[in-house]
């Protein structure tokens, strides 16, 4: 199969025809054997029965339905699971994904070997306050910190080679640095496409600002767990080690102080004190790398590593 289309979904019913019509005709148009893959992260409109009725019309259309509410995460990653084609694009439901955008993010992919192709939504019809300066904020943030250079790592409109959807692992909310998971799993080749951002047709925005907060504290956590999660001994044992070093040099200076003048009170001075809690976070740290490296040993998936290829195995 040439191409998958996962689209996740939450009380989009009013615009799953239109987008499935206008998917059918570019796909037809470029000649794709295809499907599209709808996952319903558990609407309470009658989305589901919208997409039952589709798959009469179209045999291309498959759906997963979700009893209740996952997230986006969620919903990608079981239509990552499921999906055949050997380019997966991603879109939204909400008719703001341009399917025309599909045969150059195809192009892009096949001929010019990326692993993956985000869009990059540059002229935007979203509030300038409450989601282009956040986004902004958020976009510069995770350039700094993943040394990946998208302008725009939230835009749902992405393309993929299969591998790349078959090698790694979305949840929580970390759909929006799955270009900086596919980093980790030595995916290298990461491109950009400006694509059309369309203004809202029918609805209203599932978003709110909390995803923000949130965004931050998932990078915060992608960043550790690619940098860390299969040696996590060297991130606590450093800074264990380096704050116990301190807590301890601080007891030697007053101890040595304390020798040369009898009168020297140590419980008098601050630094006594100080030297104490480093000594002691410092040795927490350090037992925290121990328990993390237990817990890494024993995860089935502590020996997981993306191979590139094998030969005469």
């Amino acid at each position: 199969m040439d191409l998958s289309l996962v689209i996740p979904l939450l009380n989009e019913a009013e615009s799953l025809p239109e987008l499935t019509h206008w998917i059918h005709d570019v796909c037809q148009r470029q000649g794709y054997a295809y499907e599209i893959i709808f996952v319903d992260d558990g609407s309470t409109d009658n989305s589901w029965d919208v997409i039952e009725s589709l798959r009469q019309q179209y045999m291309q259309v498959k759906g997963i339905r979700f009893q209740r509410n996952y997230g986006k995460s969620a919903a990608l990653n079981e239509g990552f699971k499921a999906a055949q084609g050997n380019v997966v694009i991603t879109m939204d439901a909400d008719l703001q994904d341009s399917p025309d955008e599909i045969p150059d993010l195809v192009r892009m992919i096949r001929e010019e070997q990326y692993d993956l192709v985000s869009g990059w939504k540059k002229k935007r019809y979203d509030n300038k306050l409450t989601k282009n300066l956040p986004s902004k904020l958020f976009n510069a943030a995770t350039r700094k910190v993943s040394g990946i250079y998208l302008h725009d790592f939230n835009c749902g409109l992405k393309a993929y080679r299969k591998k790349v959807v078959k090698s790694i692992e979305v949840y929580g909310e970390m759909h929006r640095y799955i270009p900086v998971i596919a980093k980790w799993h030595g995916f290298r080749k990461i491109g950009e496409k400006v694509v059309e951002h369309r203004a809202r047709k029918y609805g209203t925005t599932k978003f709110g600002w909390e995803r923000f907060v949130n965004g931050f504290l998932d990078l915060a956590s992608i960043t550790f767990v690619g940098k860390f999660g299969k040696r996590p001994m060297h991130f606590f044992g450093l800074w264990g080690t380096l704050v116990f070093l301190l807590g301890f040099g601080i007891s030697a200076f007053l101890i040595i102080n304390k020798l040369i003048d009898p009168t020297y009170y140590l419980t008098s001075k601050p630094a006594f004190y100080i030297a104490l809690v480093l000594a002691i976070v410092g040795v927490q740290l350090f037992l925290a790398g121990f328990v993390s490296e237990l817990v890494s040993r024993n995860s089935p998936e502590r020996n997981v590593y993306g191979i590139e290829e094998k030969l005469g195995l």
